[in-house]
């Protein structure tokens, strides 16, 4: 299935959704001049894109320090599999450039409406997710990363083995995490 290629139709799909951001960005970009911010910037969004990519994700949208991934359920083990992988990856680089930033991953899976929206005609328009299924993902509380119950029922056996129960309300953090925070 092709994620983000819908013809221009908008239609109702069960997509796993996932939200990136990277904690206490904005006080980490006050010390770094616009040019080495603008690399920086760059370097995380191709790392985020080829791991989405590996998993047979495609990335809807960054904004800044932020960006919304989508995933076919079929692939949910394949998905969390790169997202732990992004997120050592990212943590590592991180630390090695001295920021304090760390990746917070939240995911979700759900009906949403996909397709292309705005500028019709005017060659700007873009695939997007729209719903409230989004929303929940965006608002999963966590630090560092955490799936929904959703999200965690379409993992395998050996995939949901890599996470622990965290209420209130119910997520699922990783295994050698002590609390979300």
């Amino acid at each position: 299935m092709d994620l983000v290629n819908t013809g221009g139709a908008r239609d109702p799909r069960d997509l796993v959704i996932v939200f990136l951001d990277l904690s206490t960005f904005t006080l980490d970009a006050r010390c770094t001049d616009d040019a080495r911010l603008a690399e920086f910037v760059s370097d995380y969004y191709e790392r985020v894109g080829r791991h989405a990519s590996l998993a047979g994700g495609a990335v809807v949208k960054f904004i800044g320090d932020g960006a919304l991934l989508v995933f076919s359920p079929a692939r949910a083990d394949d998905a969390i599999a790169a997202l732990f992988a992004l997120k050592h990856e990212v943590d590592a680089w991180l630390g090695r450039e001295g920021w304090g930033s760390r990746l917070v991953v939240k995911v979700h899976s759900g009906t949403v409406i996909a397709g292309s929206f705005g500028g019709h005609g005017a060659g700007q328009d873009r695939f997007d997710v729209i719903g409230s299924e989004v929303n929940v993902a965006a608002r999963l509380p966590t630090r560092s990363f955490a799936i929904s119950p959703q999200a965690f029922r379409l993992l395998s056996p050996t995939g949901r083995r890599r996470f622990k129960k965290h209420t209130p309300p119910i997520t699922y953090i990783p295994v050698e995490d002590r609390h979300p925070a």
